[in-house]
């Protein structure tokens, strides 16, 4: 055989199968740690030109500096660590890497970057629903979930950037910042008009905010939201059926509260049913009752006197007939 063919030979067989030169397979490109929502991921490439049957193996390390399993023989170019291990921090440092495997043939570990999860990792946009009121709207924001932990434990000084603007005229938007609460009322607002917000989640020590939530939009009215009143008469109906509840349950305390039944002290009893003896309350029930001192009295009626015991009607009569009798005589 020629020099020329057997040059044309090895050169096809190195185009066919670069991922192995000289026995040792070609590592994967590209290797990166990436955190979407507190997660851990570790992403590749695969080799150029990678053969049939290729898989891969990853591990990783915290403040460790030795690896841990993630990952094995998987075909997959992607390898999710939280999934793995309960031992993920979100306040960790983190460093993966991989390498293929075909056969009994392994390539070299291929490092990935080093990233910080509560400092690097990319927070998804938030939930947002509007809600019409009248002329003006509600806002109502929800946040991410997160992988590990929860947004308001890990960044506890999280705010919302809203802007909202008229359908049609974003170059016109208004905007909200530094807003603590997920529930807002957009109150400046033309009747009868379409509106669009977009929210987004910002931490003041990460260089950038969250991506925004594809716009929304919600028209306003003139006319009172039917739910207002709707929760007006049910608060009271709730409130009237709790105070009936706590009547019927706590009624025995609420009697003994408004209509007190406790007796006096046994001391007391004996003092107030004691017979007094004081020498003032003896001398007056020891002492007979005084005799009483009175003079004859005589009443004169018309000339005549009366004497004490007859009645006087008595002797209005016999006055009376005085006169009759002195007729008689003239």
């Amino acid at each position: 055989m020629s020099a020329a063919v057997r040059t044309f030979i090895l050169t096809i067989s190195t185009v066919i199968r670069p991922t192995v030169v000289s026995g040792v397979l070609s590592p994967p490109t590209n290797v990166r740690l990436t955190s979407y929502d507190m997660n851990l991921l570790l992403v590749w490439d695969s080799p150029k030109g990678a053969a049939s049957g290729l898989v891969y193996t990853t591990e990783y390390k915290g403040y460790s500096p030795e690896y841990s399993v993630g990952c094995v023989n998987i075909s997959s170019l992607e390898c999710d660590l939280t999934r793995l291990s309960k031992s993920i921090s979100e306040y960790g440092k983190y460093t993966g890497r991989v390498r293929a495997q075909l056969g009994t043939q392994s390539s070299a570990w291929m490092e990935s970057n080093q990233i910080t999860l509560d400092q690097d990792s990319i927070i998804s946009s938030p939930n947002v629903t509007l809600f019409s009121n009248g002329a003006a709207i509600e806002v109502s924001i929800t946040d991410p979930v997160f992988t590990i932990s929860a947004l308001r434990k890990v960044y506890h000084s999280a705010t919302y950037n809203i802007t909202y603007w008229k359908d049609g005229q974003k170059e016109q938007a208004r905007s909200m910042s530094n807003i603590q609460q997920n529930r807002v009322v957009l109150s400046d607002l033309d009747p009868w008009t379409v509106y669009c917000v977009q929210v987004q989640i910002n931490i003041e020590w990460k260089l950038n905010p969250s991506n925004p939530n594809t716009a929304v939009c919600e028209s306003t009215t003139t006319e009172e939201a039917p739910w207002v009143a709707a929760m007006v008469t049910f608060g009271i109906v709730a409130v009237t059926v709790a105070l009936l509840v706590v009547a019927v349950v706590y009624r025995k305390p609420i009697t003994h509260v408004l209509c007190p039944k406790d007796l006096l002290p046994p001391h007391f009893k004996e003092y107030l049913l004691a017979k007094p003896n004081s020498s003032m309350y003896l001398a007056m029930c020891n002492s007979r009752q005084p005799d009483e001192i009175y003079d004859e009295v005589i009443f004169i009626a018309g000339g005549r006197t009366v004497e004490e015991g007859q009645p006087l009607e008595a002797s209005g009569r016999s006055s009376s007939k005085q006169p009759d009798s002195t007729e008689t005589e003239t």
